[in-house]
């Protein structure tokens, strides 16, 4: 029997902790639960820890014979340290380049018209229970429920949760005061680490009294009919769908430069991208919000990973592995494209760090994780979870080789690396920040969004930040890798009420 992965710092709340600091037996249990059930009865499958020891032994040798090697032979190993960075960087995007495609060609989504959406009575529509995770955001809680409100859904097989951590007085004083509150429960999460989403989520999936659920998130603004839909299309396809996708759009894209470059963006991955990998039928990331899963698979998986902080795209995986599947939906949320470019960097590197820790948890066991998605889909796990925060950094490394050389060529420099290394520094460049291009001008077509294709002719500005997003996510994987770092909403100057109703 193999070992499981041992402890770390990455503490979590003991039912007798919380128990002395005075939470009742039944909210210590569900907190103990919520933070430590799924690495209790799955430690491999816990990102509590981020390496185990044959990842540290091996990231160790791997970077103790690359230094080995430069000391020794350092024209050699430079040559070779770019050869390499460009296969995988042009293999990357490559792949996103095929997947993009595949989902243009196809565009295989689930469609479920109005007529039909509403055609369902209401006595034989499900239990649905709906979470709304939020953190000191008073601010926001008006928005996210107007939005929600305006669900096409009977009120009587509504659940929804409005997860507030218990400490944060001024969001559960803005909840409290909705006029709202008939049709919503506030549940407040005790304060305990991991301060994180999925661990909040977890608290109220032990509750949950739908036979499907979702997670909102406090800027979204769902289509009214998307419940209505995502009962339809479970009710049309297989079982082994445990998981419905909707599309995210942002409603402030001509906000600035960095919401064009997002919006484009977001509408590429969920546009294209994801329904290229449902044509591929291979595993899908999830998003962290519009996901409508089967209650009861979810159970049975284990919920979130309260230690991932893209728990979101480590559920997707582990949903594959398990043999189940996840459509995309013709369906939109509207969210808000983040406008403040250090904002924006603190998203990003956390996505980037949860994909990264998927990566590491994933890839514990590397064998059964091949054997239980197979050789092509295992393939794309690698790609689409460690491979486009090694692609934004390594696009960095050519970006500063490129410019070396334009500027004249240090000495340093011209002694390590032969010419051709700087010929192939700039070709991998220009055809990868070619393919960005292409496909946002592409999108701005089909989306019919004609201010997307200017942005997009800048996008190798966007992939700059995105570079230096991935270099923090490397750098707090190691030091805090269960950090959760907030990004803030209502920075947009738009009126978020006027796409409700679309």
């Amino acid at each position: 029997m193999r070992s499981s992965p041992q402890r770390s710092a990455a503490k979590g709340a003991t039912v007798t902790d919380e128990v002395d600091q005075g939470l009742s037996p039944e909210k210590a249990a569900m907190l103990h639960e919520s933070i430590n059930g799924l690495r209790e009865r799955d430690p491999w499958a816990s990102a509590s820890i981020t390496f185990i020891p044959l990842h540290k032994w091996g990231l160790i040798t791997f970077f103790a014979t690359v230094t080995v090697c430069a000391v020794l032979f350092p024209r050699g190993t430079a040559t070779w340290s770019i050869g390499i960075m460009m296969a995988i960087y042009l293999f990357t995007l490559g792949d996103r380049v095929w997947l993009f495609t595949s989902g243009l060609s196809s565009r295989d989504m689930v469609v479920v018209s109005d007529e039909e959406a509403l055609s369902v009575p209401d006595e034989d529509l499900p239990v649905y229970t709906i979470l709304l995770p939020a953190y000191d955001e008073p601010n926001i809680v008006p928005d996210l429920l107007r939005g929600v409100g305006k669900l096409d859904y009977p009120r009587d097989k509504l659940d929804i949760k409005l997860l507030l951590e218990a400490d944060d007085d001024s969001t559960v004083e803005a909840a409290s005061a909705s006029e709202a509150t008939e049709y919503f429960e506030i549940v407040l999460v005790p304060a305990a680490d991991p301060r994180t989403k999925p661990k909040a989520c977890n608290y109220g999936l032990l509750d949950a009294l739908g036979t499907i659920v979702t997670i909102y998130d406090a800027e979204d603004i769902p289509d009214p009919l998307q419940l209505r839909r995502v009962v339809v299309a479970f009710n049309r396809l297989p079982d082994h769908i445990a998981c419905i996708q909707a599309k995210l759009v942002f409603y402030n894209d001509s906000q600035n430069l960095l919401t064009r470059w997002f919006t484009s963006e977001y509408d590429q991955w969920f546009g294209y991208i994801l329904p290229g990998l449902m044509t591929l039928k291979a595993p899908i990331p999830l998003g962290g919000t519009s996901n409508h899963i089967k209650t009861k698979v979810l159970v049975d998986v284990g919920g979130w990973d309260p230690f991932n902080v893209t728990e979101d795209a480590d559920l997707g995986f582990r949903l594959a592995r398990l043999g189940f599947q996840t459509a995309v939906l013709d369906s939109v949320t509207f969210e808000e494209a983040n406008s403040d470019p250090i904002n924006w960097v603190r998203q990003r590197s956390r996505w980037y760090k949860g994909y990264m820790q998927t990566f590491f948890v994933h890839f514990r066991r590397p064998i059964s994780t091949f054997k239980e998605l197979g050789p092509l889909a295992f393939v794309r796990f690698v790609t689409l979870s460690i491979g486009m925060p090694v692609l934004t950094a390594i696009n960095m490394v050519f970006w500063l080789l490129t410019l070396t050389w334009v500027l004249g060529q240090p000495g340093v420099m011209r002694s390590l690396f032969p010419p051709f290394t700087y010929f192939a520094a700039l070709i991998s460049l220009v055809i990868g920040n070619a393919a960005i291009i292409y496909m946002g001008v592409i999108v701005a077509r089909e989306e019919r969004k004609p201010q997307l294709g200017w942005s997009s002719l800048t996008a190798p500005l966007y992939w700059v930040l995105m570079a230096m997003a991935a270099i923090k996510a490397i750098v707090q994987l190691i030091f805090q890798p269960s950090y959760w770092e907030k990004t803030f909403h209502g920075l947009n100057e738009e009126d978020p009420g006027s796409h409700s109703d679309n």
